[in-house]
């Protein structure tokens, strides 16, 4: 059975080429052959989307330990993967417009790329599903084999690998015995099988396939022992380091060499696949929006804002970027000319804010220049707000891990914005919360989360923010 678990992978990777196959001569036959296209002219690029898609899932990584990831992983591995294949196949789509032996397709070609890129989704949704209950059916089986463990030292680590075993009925581990040298015994009483040495004699009796050995709690001398013993009984030998005293939340660990580094926070967008992705979704959102909103609401709010009050139609002000750099972030200008502009915040009724600026700001119209921002590379259309240099170095000396929302791009929307925590910061803690709630996004990144968070930031336009100042 296990065997059968891990080549679930492979028949994931099988499927997922025949689904996209089978997408692409589905699209060709119902849109392209019927125009008396020939078959030629469209197979180098469907050789690009089949090579694309390798590239893609190699990218991602989205078969790999298959057998043990969690259904959300698996989903959102291959959500991430999809979205930036749809980027591959619109630059393929692209290239094919551009081709002159190509245009003979003309009003075709749209169909057949979209109707390839639906059906996929569809396929690739189905394959997720169908798989994964194939994979929960395994685990369920009587006939599944798990894999016997034991455990060895006491502390919080070998406690929560314990719950974590014990708790998971689908776990691939079955936890025959945990060993420790302390007096007290687990709260797990019936697994306690003894001292360390205790552990030497039970690997040798009984089918071990794995030792989690958690440190510290175990000596060096005892540990070199059962490494030895592991090696001996064909028995894989695990060290677990008690981090929780130092990190009590999620780690991140990195190879320098030969050695670990654990880090007491993690940062999807450290990955620099991830960063990637995003910064491919900035550029292509942005380039649209600028294309087809700003080209021309640019003239007309420029129009409206010089009839509205004298002065520039954009607001340009320095703010705090990633890693505290300042750049400088635009705006539609919204005030009258003011001295006060770079040092003090909006407020609800402000003097200084025009009529046609208070339905900018209520609208959020007024941010819109910062695409451009995004375009150059300033700023992510999601992230935590920029604020003003002078505001920085005030609230970095009040609040702890402020600072930290720094390590990303600031954004034109970010969670703390569609959380109920935009607008004017009257108190301390008003900027705490909204600290708490950029941090949160910085550990928490996915391509969903991005998209959940432009979801509401454009409902809350629509649905009037009674925070928006």
């Amino acid at each position: 059975m296990p065997r059968t678990l891990r080549l679930l992978k492979w028949f994931n990777f099988i499927l997922d080429v025949l689904a996209l196959n089978a997408s692409l001569w589905i699209s060709y036959g119902v849109f392209s052959a019927k125009k008396n296209i020939q078959l030629f002219q469209v197979l180098p690029y469907l050789l690009i989307i089949n090579f694309g898609w390798l590239f893609v899932q190699s990218f991602f990584k989205i078969y790999d330990n298959y057998q043990h990831r969690n259904s959300v992983s698996i989903f959102s591995r291959t959500i991430k993967s999809f979205l930036l294949f749809s980027l591959c196949l619109f630059l393929v789509f692209m290239l094919s417009i551009q081709n002159s032996f190509f245009r003979v397709i003309h009003s075709t070609h749209l169909y057949f790329y979209l109707g390839a890129w639906g059906m996929f989704a569809y396929l690739l949704l189905l394959n997720r599903i169908v798989l994964l209950s194939i994979r929960k059916t395994i685990r369920q089986s009587i006939h599944y084999s798990k894999k016997n463990i034991v455990i060895v030292g006491q502390n919080s680590s070998s406690r929560t690998l314990s719950n974590l075993f014990g708790a998971n009925v689908v776990s691939d581990y079955n936890i025959m015995g945990i060993f420790h040298d302390q007096q007290e015994k687990l709260d797990e009483s019936a697994l306690y099988r003894g001292s360390t040495t205790d552990c030497i004699p039970f690997i040798r009796n009984n089918r071990v396939d794995e030792i989690f050995c958690t440190l510290p709690g175990v000596s060096k001398e005892n540990v070199n022992i059962l490494m030895h013993e592991a090696d001996r009984n064909l028995t894989r030998f695990r060290l677990v380091p008690d981090y929780q005293e130092y990190f009590p939340g999620t780690i991140s660990i990195e190879m320098i060499d030969n050695i670990p580094v654990m880090t007491g926070r993690k940062e999807p967008l450290e990955d620099i696949r991830n960063a990637a992705f995003k910064r491919c979704f900035d550029i292509l959102f942005s380039l649209f929006v600028i294309v087809f909103v700003l080209s021309w609401l640019i003239p007309l709010l420029g129009l409206l804002i010089k009839i509205d009050s004298p002065g520039p139609v954009f607001f340009r002000q320095r703010r705090s970027g990633r890693s505290n750099q300042p750049f400088y972030c635009l705006k539609f200008r919204s005030m009258t000319v003011n001295a006060q502009a770079d040092a003090q915040q909006a407020t609800k009724g402000d003097a200084r804010i025009t009529r046609l600026g208070a339905f900018l700001r209520k609208t959020s119209l007024d941010e819109l220049p910062q695409f451009f921002n995004v375009l150059v590379g300033n700023m992510s259309v999601v992230g935590p707000r920029p604020h003003m240099l002078r505001h920085t170095e005030e609230y970095a000396m009040l609040i702890d891990k402020f600072m930290v929302r720094h390590f990303l791009k600031p954004g034109i929307t970010g969670w703390a914005q569609v959380t109920g925590l935009r607008g004017e910061t009257r108190t301390t803690g008003d900027m705490a919360r909204r600290v708490e709630a950029d941090v949160y996004y910085l550990e928490h990144w996915s391509i969903l989360l991005d998209m959940k968070i432009i979801f509401l930031t454009v409902w809350n336009i629509f649905k009037g923010d009674e925070k928006a100042i």
